[in-house]
């Protein structure tokens, strides 16, 4: 329901009128409602908006008439700390956006430096493959959460308990790699932070060999559960055209039957040089583009990542193995200072893309002006038109299978 926003200017005690006290405004009002209509508030404390998201929502009954997202309650100014600080010190900055696939984000900023610095070829394979691991261990981690907690918003719990579960050893992996549990800064501009550990790559083996089976389990328990996919198959449809025309990126457009995927398209890094597919929706369960397609693209995706992983310790243990000579730091430049120039650099990320702007004038340590181009802004931003004409508790089903993160929307 709609708050009050009188000010009580009769009474002796009244608050001065400020944008402390007044409710945050809302786009519809009660004179714009027809009869039957009404405005809830979901959010921002709402278990099912993922973070501190605030939705307006117009409801006719148990139907959706419009709804508008409200955002800005985990603001982290991102964007003005990276044109105060020095390229290297923004990096633990990154990890703090999609804060559940911190690796991914650090390692788009740190291949932008590099590339304005032209120094990406220098850059030694052991390194890239070393990159690529943990990005997609940070993948998988990231996947876990969205499908978790997405069986958790239509009353699935015990899902959620497998995926933290098997989660958890991907962080206690990639905390014994860089000493952080989460937030990693752990990827440099130029190399790594430390070599693996010693026993890393055998571990990862390890990991790989416990999770195909369990992988399989979630499947079988949610991903083919008949009451999950009635609650998901032909809600939510977003047709490809309209997923391009809003930017719409990542495992939601691959859901919508378009194989797009920067690490095809762009190939950077050693991705040219990895075998592995990239899964798109068909419409299994319902039409295409619907909500069970997005959420399978996921779980496939998974198995992906499992693929790359294997090759990528294929390689760290034979033709790119450690030697005692090796030092990832060898690269790392003493100062960096990109020449003047506007540059552009994207990278898959589990969401989708995201891309950094750079403006540099040569002389400065810090951009004159750094962009953060996130795939969960422009994700949300589709949210209304495919959740029109819906059911208010399908509008929980649509939402979490958007895998949103607020701390990049509000970056």
């Amino acid at each position: 329901m709609e708050r009050s926003t009188s000010s009580h200017t009769n009474s002796q005690f009244s608050i001065p009128d400020s944008p402390l006290n007044r409710s945050e405004p809302l786009k519809y009002k009660e004179s714009d409602l027809k009869t039957e209509e009404m405005i809830i508030n979901v959010g921002p404390q709402h278990p099912s908006t993922h973070g501190v998201l605030r939705l307006e929502v117009i409801t006719d009954g148990e139907i959706v008439v419009d709804v508008v997202p409200h955002m800005g309650y985990l603001h982290r100014c991102f964007e003005k700390h990276a044109e105060s600080l020095a390229f290297n010190q923004t990096i633990p900055y990154t990890d703090r956006m999609d804060y559940v696939a911190a690796m991914n984000n650090e390692w788009s900023f740190v291949m932008g430096v590099e590339r304005m610095l032209g120094i990406e070829n220098d850059i030694p394979k052991r390194v890239e493959y070393i990159r690529v691991l943990v990005a997609e261990l940070n993948r998988i981690a990231s996947h876990f959460i969205a499908i978790g907690t997405y069986g958790m918003d239509i009353g699935a719990f015990t899902p959620f308990l497998w995926m933290m579960r098997d989660r958890e050893h991907i962080l206690r992996m990639l905390e014994w790699a860089s000493g952080a549990r989460m937030l990693y800064n752990y990827i440099w501009v130029g190399g790594l932070f430390y070599d693996l550990p010693v026993g890393f790559e055998e571990r990862a083996k390890q990991f790989v060999d416990y999770l195909k089976p369990k992988l399989k389990d979630t499947e079988t328990l949610l991903v083919s559960n008949k009451i999950f996919i009635e609650r998901t198959a032909n809600v939510g449809v977003l047709p490809s055209d309209l997923a391009i025309n809003y930017g719409v990126t990542g495992p939601m457009l691959r859901g919508s039957g378009l194989k797009y995927d920067l690490r095809k398209v762009d190939g950077y890094s050693v991705y040219p040089e990895i075998d592995f597919d990239v899964p798109v929706g068909k419409g299994q369960m319902g039409v295409l583009g619907d909500c069970w397609d997005r959420n399978w693209v996921r779980y496939q995706e998974c198995w992906e990542s499992i693929r790359i992983i294997e090759q990528c310790v294929e390689k760290l243990l034979g033709e790119h193995k450690r030697t005692k000579e090796f030092d990832p730091r060898a690269n790392v430049p003493k100062k960096i200072r990109p020449k003047a120039q506007d540059y552009y650099v994207r990278a898959e990320n589990p969401k989708g893309e995201l891309g950094f702007f750079f403006r540099t004038d040569g002389r400065a340590d810090q951009p004159l002006r750094c962009k953060a181009r996130v795939p969960s802004f422009s994700n949300l931003s589709v949210l209304a038109e495919i959740s029109k004409g819906c059911m208010l508790a399908d509008l929980f089903a649509i939402l979490g299978s958007m895998d949103l993160n607020m701390g990049e929307v509000d970056r």
